[in-house]
């Protein structure tokens, strides 16, 4: 059995291995720190058996693979300790996630804060017991029996979708359960415990089932690690879109429409300065602007794929008697604006933008902000080439995201998620569009991640997650390349010989949503928008009334320039409409007296507080002109307090 580690150096075998001696035998210490290890892809905890040549990859609690091990654990820890202070509860699926672990939970007990604190004591007083964490496999048959003298009746519904004859169970002290894995061998390391929140659950995402009640948590191996965890959430808070939006007067929602946001004019002056700009950044770039009808005849989703792998997600109408459907996604009407002339080879690439409204049915229970609507405006473009112009394209919106996302100040990474179990076409079409993004992502030079089973249904795609001010990472745009939709939608165009071929359509969406991005950047930034982005850029605030009319003719050569300017007239002190002003995150302030007025100079303050007396206006303007144009991103507003 040979063994290939990162370096390419190989370790052979005449036996399988646990994953455990495998590691021993490359470093001692590496083990102490060790989680598990990935191998051939798939994760892998310390317990487990390799039997066969492949890759592998030693993880530690720092990567991604050690974290989803560590949080697997836990959210068993969390079960045990539930499982003594609640002995009736009924326990669902408890898997790690992105930010620490869940588990679903059906008990006559309603969990409260209160609740929480318990619960977290129990649990760090099992890891103190020091419990091994022991895999054990068995017949079917006897899952069913030791889940049933339970109780368990969601195990055993589980059960019941499992073919195997041998099934997967963990065992941590007197709990038991059914789970693959993978997990730590002890509960030892499991240092620091947080339990975050509750909220309900359906059952398997169906609100035709129960709802359940969904304890989150998270865990470290060091106390350092979850104090500072805890001021990453308290600073998170601070910039929580949905408070900020409401606060900064930008949108709101309503139980008159749930999941669909309610924009104010502040919120949509930041909306188009953003899509002003960019459709600026896209006609340099060769983009037409096209808009497509929001509801479309049964038949288009039906020829598109979307009726047989997109239904549920999708809302339905009647016209005159016929089905409608509401678009979900905006390239099957993209396809209708490309096949409604024809074209030759001479024409392409034909690149068409659209900022389309879609609306997707959403469970209510996942609706937040801005980040998760049932409605939502793709910044979608749809490139149509020849086979032999992929490359170039691909290149050119790799570029086009690294631009847009450099703007903002934002690191981001890329992964390439390919084929999906509900897939559109042939495996060779599949394939190939899957090695044509390879390829360009590596003549690139870019480094990314595979993330088997997760493109979309008609065509792989090429990920964009972007990390924020305070470090965390949201899943944002996509370049899709689709060899399907072409062939659906039968469109050609006539190639050098004369003959009709067959177009490569690219899908891509840079900001995902506007809505999903500017409850990211309103987060990202604090509120406190760059100016070119903000609502209001300039306060004016005149001392007394006396000095009115005065402010009124500052604020108006402001507003001659092109600048955003209010006025402050009310009956209040100065000191208190500074304030207001600084909690609205308005750049700029400037307070009007009679020395300000004597003098013809201004007196301005930043909204960190800083100020600059006895500026010309002609500089000011000229200052806040080039701030505006040069995109400048203010460092105070990227800082955790």
């Amino acid at each position: 059995m040979k063994i290939t580690l990162p370096d390419g150096a190989v370790r052979e075998y005449d036996a399988p291995k646990s994953v455990k001696d495998i590691i021993l035998d490359i470093s001692a210490g590496l083990e102490r720190a060790a989680v598990g290890a990935v191998f051939n892809g798939n994760i892998l905890g310390k317990s487990d058996t390799v039997d066969t040549d492949g890759d592998f990859k030693v993880v530690k609690f720092e990567d991604k693979e050690g974290k989803h091990i560590f949080w697997h654990t836990t959210s068993h820890v969390m079960a045990y300790a539930i499982k003594r202070l609640f002995p009736d509860t009924k326990f669902a699926i408890g898997p790690a996630i992105d930010n620490g672990f869940y588990y679903d939970l059906d008990t006559e007990h309603r969990f409260s804060p209160e609740d929480l604190e318990t619960i977290e004591s129990e649990m760090k007083k099992i890891v103190k017991e020091g419990y091994d964490v022991e895999k054990l496999s068995l017949p079917r048959s006897e899952a069913v029996e030791l889940f049933k003298n339970d109780n368990q009746d969601y195990k055993l519904e589980l059960l019941e979708g499992l073919d195997d004859d041998t099934v997967s169970l963990y065992r941590i002290g007197e709990f038991v359960d059914l789970c693959k894995g993978p997990h730590l061998d002890t509960v030892k390391n499991i240092k620091a415990i947080k339990l975050l929140s509750i909220a309900g659950a359906y059952w398997r995402g169906d609100e035709n089932n129960k709802m359940l009640q969904r304890i989150y948590g998270i865990s470290f191996e060091k106390k350092s690690q979850l104090d500072d965890y805890v001021t990453r959430i308290e600073e998170a808070e601070k910039r929580d879109h949905r408070k900020l939006g409401k606060e900064l007067k930008l949108f709101t929602m309503h139980e008159e429409g749930p999941g669909f946001p309610f924009f104010h004019p502040h919120g949509m002056l930041v909306r188009n300065e953003l899509l002003n700009w960019w459709r600026n950044v896209l006609l340099k770039n060769g983009y037409g602007e096209i808009q497509t009808p929001i509801i479309l005849n049964e038949d288009l989703w039906h020829k598109s794929g979307h009726w047989d792998h997109y239904k549920e997600n999708m809302y339905f109408t009647k016209i005159d008697g016929d089905d409608y459907a509401v678009k979900p996604m905006n390239c099957p009407g993209s396809t209708i604006v490309y096949a409604s002339e024809p074209h030759s080879y001479r024409d392409l690439p034909i690149r068409l933008s659209e900022y389309g409204q879609v609306h997707r049915h959403e469970l209510s229970g996942a609706l937040h902000g801005l980040f998760r609507v049932r409605t939502f405006t793709q910044d979608d473009a749809h490139v149509y080439c020849l086979p032999s112009q992929v490359e170039e394209e691909v290149f050119r919106l790799i570029d086009l995201a690294d631009f847009l996302y450099t703007t903002f100040g934002f690191k981001y990474t890329m992964e390439l998620s390919t084929r999906p179990k509900d897939y559109m076409g042939d495996l060779e079409s599949w394939n190939a569009a899957e090695d044509a993004l390879k390829q360009a992502l590596e003549k690139k030079g870019l480094p990314y991640t595979i993330n088997e089973g997760d493109g979309a249904f008609y065509g792989p795609k090429i990920d964009y997650h972007l990390e924020d001010a305070i470090g965390r990472t949201w899943q944002c745009g996509t370049i899709q390349l689709d060899f399907q939709m072409p062939v659906n939608f039968d469109l050609t165009y006539v190639n050098e010989n004369g003959e009709k071929a067959r177009p490569v359509m690219l899908h891509r969406a840079l900001f995902g949503s506007i809505e999903r991005f500017l409850g990211i950047l309103i987060e990202h930034f604090a509120g406190k928008f760059p100016l070119w982005l903000a609502p209001v850029q300039v306060e004016v605030i005149p001392v007394s009334e006396k000095f009115t009319e005065g402010a009124k003719h500052i604020k108006d050569q402001l507003e001659a320039a092109g600048l955003r300017v209010e006025l402050d007239e009310r009956s209040e002190k100065v000191g208190y409409k500074i304030r207001q002003a600084q909690m609205q995150k308005i750049n700029y302030m400037l307070v009007v007296g009679e020395q300000e007025l004597e003098s013809g100079k201004l007196s301005v303050r930043r909204r960190n507080g800083d100020e600059l007396k006895d500026v010309a206006i002609e500089d000011f303007i000229k200052d806040l002109q080039k701030e505006i144009q040069d995109k400048t991103i203010d460092p105070e507003s990227l800082l955790v307090k």
